[in-house]
C-alpha cells in the first residue's frame, strides 16, 4: 500500500485543524488565534489503495519567516517529507487567504487548494466560480467543510492524483491577451508558465538572477522561487546561496508584496460573485466587541458573566459532590473504626487523603463551567477579538500584541499559556510574556477563591472572586509598563511589532470540540488530583503528624508548626502571620489547588465545603483571628507568587535558563508581597 505524505497548511483560523482531526479523529484543540499550534501534528488513516500520513502544520500568513510559526511551516514544506500540499483556505476570507497559496504554488510542489467554510459563503449570499479558480491558479481547487465532513474523499482522491505533478500543472487561463493592465511586452510567455507574473521589470530581474543561479549552483532547482527570495532579501536564502554580479541592488519585496495583492484583487473580481453582501451580523457586533473604548469594558463585563455562572450552576451542582464525599469519608471511618484500624492510619485515610484530595474533588463542577465557558468564547470567535482589542495596549508596554494570547491562554492553565509564547519572534517579548504571564489567574486558584470568597464575603462571594481576575490583568501590564520604562532604549533598539491576526467570522461553537476541550481540562485536572494533590496531601499529613519525638496529635510540636512559624515574620506583614497558612502557600507551591487541600488536612476538618465543614472552618480561622481582611489578602498572595511546580519546569524549558527561571520565582514573591501589603494595608484603613 502506497504512502503519501502530505502537509496542511493555511492561515490562522482557517479550519486547518478541524480538518486535520475530521481525518485523523485526533483530539487536538481548535483555537481561535494564531500561535496554539505550535508544532506540526501527524495522523494517520487509509482511504482505498492509499495509506495517507497526514502532518497539521502551524498557522501561517505566508511563508516569509517571520513568525516561529512561519519558519516551522516553511522548513517543512521545504524538505522532502512533503509529497502533497493541502492549502487549506477559509472560502469566506479568499482574499487574505490566497496570498499564502500564491507563495505555496511559487514553490513547485503539487499543490491542492481545500476551500473551507463554504457554508458561511453561501450564507452571506455569495458564490465562488470553482471552475474558473482553478482555471487562474493552475492548480486543483476542492470545496470541503471540516465542520460538516463533506469533501473530504474527494480532497484526498485529488492528492493523490496529482502527486506527481508541479503546483501549475493544470492549464492556465488568464485572458490577457489584450492591452489591459496585466499585458506584457516581455519576451517570455510567462502568463502561459506561472499563475503569478510580475511586472516586465520584476520578471527581468527574475531572470537575470535565475540565470546567475544556475551558473552557480548547477544542482538547484526551483530557480525562480529561489530568485524571488533574493530579490526580497530573504536572510535564509540569501545566506546559502549568495551570487555575484551585483544584481542583487536593493530589495523588491514591497513590490512582489503589492504586484501579488493586485494579482488577488484580480482573481476575487473574477471568481466571487456578490462579494459586497457582508457579514452583517459580525461587522455589526465588532463595531462594539473590538471598539478602541467599549471593546475592554465588554471583555470584562463578558468575563464577569463566566464567574456569575461558575458560581451559580457550579455550586448548585457542588452541592451533590459534597454529599456523596461526606457519604464517602463517613463509610470510610465507619468501616476502619470497625475494623480496629490504628488511629494513625485513620487519621491519614480520612484526614489527609479523602480530605485533602475529596475537597478538591468538590470543586469539579466549577472547573467545569469555567472551562465550558471559556470554550465557547474561544470557538465562537470572540477570544481573537479580545487579542485584537488589547494589541494597542501591549504596544504601548513595550510589548508585541501577540503577548497578549499567552495571556489570555493563561485564564485557563499557566502552562500552555508559557509554551504559547513561543510564538513571539522578539526573544525580549518572549521573556517579558513568560515572566508577566502567571499573573493571569488560571483555573488552578478557582478553589482558593471560591472557598474563602464564600466563607468570609456571603452575597459579593462571586464579586471578590472575580476582582482576583481583575487585579491579575491589572498586575500583568502594571509590571509591563514598569520594565518598559526601565528598559525603554533597549526596547527602542529592539524594536516592536504590532498584531497580525485575521479576525475570523463569528459562528456557533462545535459541540465536538467543545467536548474535546473541556474533557482535556478536566482529565488533566483529575490527573492532577490522583497525583500531585494526593502526594502533597500525605506529605502535609506527616508534617502535621510527627515532629522530633516522632507521631504527635499535638500539631504545634509538628514539623509544619515548626516550619511554618519560622516563616511567619515574612507573611506577617502582609496580614498572613499564621504558620497554618504559610504552610499551606508553601505547599501551594507544587499545585495551587493544594492550598485548599492543605487547608483541610492544617485546620483538621473532613468535607470542607460542605456547610459543616465550612461552618468548622470558619470557627477555626475566627479563633486565630483570621477575619474577611485576611482572606482577601490570602487570595491576593495565591493569586500572584510563585507558579507551580509545573510552569517553573516549563519555564525553564521555554527559556533554556535556569537563572531565568529562579529569577522569575523570586520576582512572582517580591510581587505578590509587595501587592498583598498595600492590599492589606490599604483594607486596614476602612477597617
Amino acid at each position: 500500500m502506497e504512502l503519501l505524505s502530505i502537509g496542511f497548511v493555511g492561515n490562522p483560523n482557517c479550519g486547518k485543524t478541524t480538518l486535520f482531526n475530521a481525518y485523523t479523529g485526533a483530539n487536538l484543540k481548535v483555537a481561535n488565534w494564531p500561535g496554539v499550534t505550535v508544532e506540526k501534528k501527524e495522523g494517520r488513516f487509509r482511504l482505498h489503495d492509499h495509506e495517507y500520513r497526514l502532518v497539521d502544520l502551524p498557522g501561517a500568513y505566508s511563508l516569509t519567516s517571520y513568525t516561529m510559526e512561519e519558519q516551522v511551516t516553511r522548513q517543512y514544506i521545504l524538505s522532502d517529507e512533503v509529497d502533497v500540499i493541502i492549502d487549506v483556505a477559509d472560502a469566506s476570507a479568499l482574499e487574505r487567504n490566497l496570498y499564502l497559496t500564491l507563495q505555496l504554488i511559487e514553490l513547485g510542489k503539487p499543490v491542492i487548494l481545500a476551500l473551507n467554510m463554504m457554508d458561511i459563503v453561501e450564507k452571506r449570499g455569495m458564490e465562488i466560480d470553482t471552475h474558473r479558480l482553478p482555471e487562474m491558479l493552475g492548480i486543483p481547487v476542492i470545496p470541503v467543510s471540516a465542520r460538516r465532513k463533506t469533501g473530504l474523499d474527494i480532497l484526498m482522491h485529488a492528492a493523490a492524483h496529482h502527486k506527481d505533478g508541479s503546483a501549475e500543472e493544470m492549464p492556465l487561463i488568464h485572458h490577457h491577451d489584450g492591452a489591459g493592465p496585466q499585458s506584457t511586452r516581455h519576451p517570455h510567455e510567462h502568463h502561459k508558465e506561472f499563475a503569478m507574473v510580475y511586472s516586465d521589470a520584476i520578471e527581468d530581474k527574475i531572470d537575470q538572477v535565475g540565470e546567475q543561479l544556475h551558473k552557480q549552483y548547477p544542482e538547484l532547482t526551483n530557480l525562480r522561487w529561489h530568485a524571488l527570495k533574493l530579490l526580497e532579501n530573504d536572510p535564509e536564502i540569501t545566506q546559502a546561496y549568495p551570487i555575484d554580479g551585483g544584481l542583487l541592488d536593493r530589495s523588491y519585496e514591497q513590490e512582489i508584496i503589492n504586484e501579488k495583492y493586485d494579482f488577488i484583487k484580480e482573481v476575487v473580481d473574477e471568481v466571487l460573485v456578490n462579494k459586497d453582501k457582508k457579514a452583517a451580523v459580525t461587522d455589526k457586533a465588532d463595531q462594539a466587541l473590538t471598539h478602541p473604548v467599549w471593546g475592554l469594558p465588554i471583555f470584562l463585563l463578558i468575563m464577569a458573566m463566566v464567574f456569575f455562572l461558575t458560581f451559580t450552576i457550579g455550586d448548585w451542582l457542588k452541592g451533590y459532590f459534597e454529599m456523596g464525599l461526606e457519604f464517602f469519608s463517613g463509610a470510610v471511618l465507619s468501616g476502619l473504626e470497625f475494623l480496629n484500624v490504628a488511629p494513625p492510619l485513620i487519621s491519614l485515610l480520612v484526614d489527609g487523603i479523602i480530605a485533602g484530595v475529596g475537597g478538591i474533588l468538590t470543586f469539579l463542577p466549577n472547573i467545569v463551567i469555567l472551562f465550558l465557558a471559556l470554550a465557547f468564547l474561544e470557538d465562537s470567535g470572540y477570544m481573537a477579538r479580545v487579542a485584537y482589542v488589547m494589541d494597542g495596549i501591549m504596544g504601548r508596554l513595550g510589548l508585541s500584541g501577540r503577548s497578549f494570547i499567552p495571556m489570555i491562554l493563561g485564564f485557563g492553565c499557566t502552562v500552555p499559556a508559557i509554551m504559547a509564547s513561543r510564538a513571539l519572534e522578539n526573544k525580549r517579548d518572549r521573556f517579558k510574556t513568560m515572566l508577566i504571564t502567571p499573573f493571569m489567574s488560571c483555573s488552578a486558584r478557582l478553589p482558593i477563591y471560591v472557598l474563602f470568597s464564600q466563607l468570609f464575603f456571603g452575597g459579593y462571594a462571586m464579586l471578590a472572586a472575580y476582582s482576583m481576575y481583575v487585579l491579575g490583568l491589572l498586575v500583568a501590564v502594571l509590571v509591563a509598563l514598569i520594565l518598559h520604562l526601565f528598559d525603554h532604549k533597549k526596547a527602542a533598539l529592539s524594536g516592536g511589532s504590532s498584531l497580525l491576526i485575521e479576525l475570523p467570522e463569528y459562528k456557533a461553537p462545535s459541540a465536538h470540540t467543545i467536548f474535546i476541550y473541556v474533557w482535556v481540562k478536566v482529565k488533566d485536572y483529575l490527573t492532577k488530583a490522583g497525583t500531585t494533590i494526593f502526594v502533597a496531601s500525605i506529605f502535609m499529613w506527616f508534617l502535621l503528624n510527627f515532629g522530633p519525638q516522632g507521631y504527635s496529635e499535638d500539631m504545634a510540636q509538628t514539623f509544619g508548626s515548626k516550619i511554618g512559624q519560622f516563616i511567619v515574620p515574612f507573611f506577617a506583614p502582609i496580614g498572613l502571620g499564621f504558620w497554618q497558612i504559610v504552610v499551606a502557600l508553601i505547599a501551594g507551591i507544587s499545585a495551587k489547588e493544594v492550598v485548599v487541600s492543605s487547608c483541610a488536612v492544617l485546620f483538621s476538618v473532613s468535607n470542607l465545603t460542605s456547610p459543616a465543614g465550612m461552618s468548622a472552618l470558619s470557627g477555626v480561622l475566627a479563633s486565630i483571628g483570621f477575619g474577611p481582611l485576611n482572606a482577601y489578602a490570602l487570595m491576593t498572595f495565591s493569586l500572584l507568587y510563585v507558579p507551580c511546580a509545573a510552569t517553573l519546569a516549563t519555564i525553564k524549558k521555554e527559556s533554556e535558563s535556569w537563572a531565568w527561571t529562579g529569577l522569575t520565582a523570586v520576582f512572582q514573591i517580591g510581587v505578590a508581597w509587595v501587592v498583598t501589603f498595600a492590599v492589606y494595608h490599604i483594607g486596614l484603613l476602612f477597617c
